[in-house]
């Protein structure tokens, strides 16, 4: 799968079942596994601020689906 892929589906939190963001970007690790996802979330026109984005753990997905990705996060 490439990242491509994961950018164009949806980030569902199965706590509370609400849309959380889209994926903007990866960390990889020096072995190369996914550490995390990082996902844009304010869509405020005036914020351009990094520490803004949301980070989501590989561990915390529960299902890539064809159309959605579900995590399982307290956000």
């Amino acid at each position: 799968m490439r990242l491509s892929d994961l950018q164009s589906k949806n980030i569902v939190n199965v706590i509370n079942g609400k849309n959380i963001g889209n994926i903007i970007d990866v960390n990889i690790s020096m072995d190369g596994t996914i550490e995390y996802l990082i996902l844009e979330t304010n869509k405020n026109l005036f914020s351009f601020n990094r520490d803004a984005d949301t980070k989501i753990n590989w561990r915390d997905i529960t299902k890539i689906g064809e159309d959605v990705i579900l995590v399982n996060t307290k956000l």
